[in-house]
């Protein structure tokens, strides 16, 4: 009986080392072409504008993998943390160039759709491969933070931009509607993958603004800054397109809706509501635990204070 035994828990171990070694080369097998795309991203003649510094690190870090990749011998989470920071540190670079060419008015869009779809990739890799685990599980809270901070941020900064071309935002704002729509999501989302830390007999914080911080779910800079940047685009939803709950996204301009990031965010907010939530909560933090800590208020409290109005 003990031989059986030993004899199926041996059939059994061989049976997981097989499945670990098909994961790895559908892993391997996935990313090779995207690692192709990234490449041909990085043999881009560059202009000015952007930090080489992250171009570097990017190409670094896509030899790495390229070597991981041909030995077969990683586990595919290394492999696919690997690739999101290389698309983290590519992308940058390329977002940089916009910014600094302040997102020209004729190509902007279709790069910034380019660059979310990027972004997008880590994530899109790991449910391709089908493994029974969430992303969250695979890539780790940090990176997706980054991941869903830099979707959302290269839409505030686009959205920015383009409320200032009035003959623009009369044309497509649907578009600006749907870029704000997407922003607040994925600005919210970031802010939702670590749980705040909750208070009681068993946690024992010196420091009670940093206790009030964390249990706020306030784990740096970028945290509160989500938090700004999702009530001021709400801020702009209401003062260019109503407050945003009238109509299903889905019914606005389809040749519009192409234009934008390609796994959009559908669910239409309400930017009153969102917009007074978060910027009431920015508020809050920055007057209380973070006190003479630098973080102005004052564009806040205009905007709440339009937000209030505007709901009367």
């Amino acid at each position: 009986m003990a031989a059986a035994g030993g004899a199926e828990a041996g059939v059994a171990e061989a049976g997981v080392a097989e499945a670990g070694v098909a994961e790895a080369r559908r892993a391997v097998s996935a990313l090779r072409p995207r690692l192709a795309a990234l490449g041909r991203r990085l043999a881009v003649p560059r202009g000015a504008g952007g930090d080489d510094t992250f171009l570097a690190k990017g190409s670094a870090t896509l030899d790495k993998l390229k070597d991981l990749c041909n030995e077969g011998e990683e586990h595919p989470s290394t492999l696919w943390q690997f690739y999101a920071q290389a698309v983290l540190d590519i992308t940058y670079f390329e977002e940089n160039q916009l910014v600094n060419e302040d997102f020209p008015e004729e190509s902007s869009l279709q790069k910034v759709k380019e660059l979310m779809c990027i972004l997008s990739e880590p994530e899109d890799l790991v449910r391709e491969c089908n493994i029974n685990e969430k992303p969250i599980n695979i890539l780790g809270a940090e990176l997706l933070e980054c991941l869903y901070w830099r979707k959302g941020a290269l839409l505030y900064m686009y959205c920015h931009t383009a409320k200032e071309r009035s003959r623009w935002l009369r044309e497509n704002i649907a578009v600006f509607k749907k870029c704000l729509n997407d922003g607040v999501h994925y600005l919210m989302k970031m802010l939702s993958f670590r749980c705040p830390l909750q208070l009681n007999e068993d946690v024992s914080l010196q420091d009670k603004d940093t206790a009030r911080l964390l249990s706020e779910g306030i784990f740096s800079d970028t945290h509160l800054l989500a938090m700004m940047y999702s009530g001021e685009m709400c801020y702009w939803g209401l003062r260019h397109c109503g407050d945003g709950k009238q109509e299903s996204l889905e019914t606005t301009n389809p040749a519009s809706n192409s234009d934008l990031a390609c796994r959009s965010q559908s669910v239409p907010l309400d930017f009153r509501e969102t917009g007074k939530r978060m910027l009431t909560k920015y508020v809050a933090i920055c007057e209380g635990p973070l006190k003479d800590q630098g973080w102005n208020t004052a564009t806040a409290k205009h905007m709440l204070c339009y937000i209030m109005k505007s709901q009367n």
